[in-house]
């Protein structure tokens, strides 16, 4: 299937997207602050520069978008692979999937409990704020 927009206009749209503070991001930091849990962001001496760190509890959030991180949930519709350029994409992601699995078994490895927080379940913001609550304990 061939790619509905033009090239330029293809690679213009690739350059504004943003790998920090995007929506769903947001969305984490707001709720996790909000119910009281203080953390850094992006600690690049982490494999995999997780999202939110929460040292003191060796626990770690990523924020993953469905499409480039590939969410294989069925319901999950934004995680299906592209049909146009194949032969591009394919590699490309699977890359992404596979430096997601490296960097979480090294954290865990290390000690660090790992949360991934996929953007589609950023929807429901009271089932993932007691998911958070769930995974990090109590607030200090």
């Amino acid at each position: 299937m061939a790619d509905r927009i033009s090239p330029e206009r293809r690679s213009a749209n690739m350059r504004r997207i943003r790998s920090r503070d995007m929506k769903p991001e947001m969305v984490v930091r707001r709720l996790a602050h909000g119910i009281g849990y203080r953390y850094r962001l992006h600690r690049k001496d982490l494999p995999g520069n997780p999202d939110l760190v929460f040292g003191p509890r060796r626990a770690v959030i990523f924020v993953h978008g469905c499409f480039w991180h590939q969410h294989d949930k069925a319901e999950c519709l934004d995680g299906r692979p592209p049909k146009s350029n194949e032969g591009y994409w394919t590699p490309k992601l699977a890359r992404n999937v596979e430096r997601d699995a490296v960097a979480q078994a090294a954290l865990r490895a290390a000690g660090w409990r790992v949360l991934v927080i996929w953007e589609c379940e950023t929807r429901d913001e009271t089932a993932l704020q007691e998911r958070i609550r769930l995974f990090l304990g109590g607030p200090e």
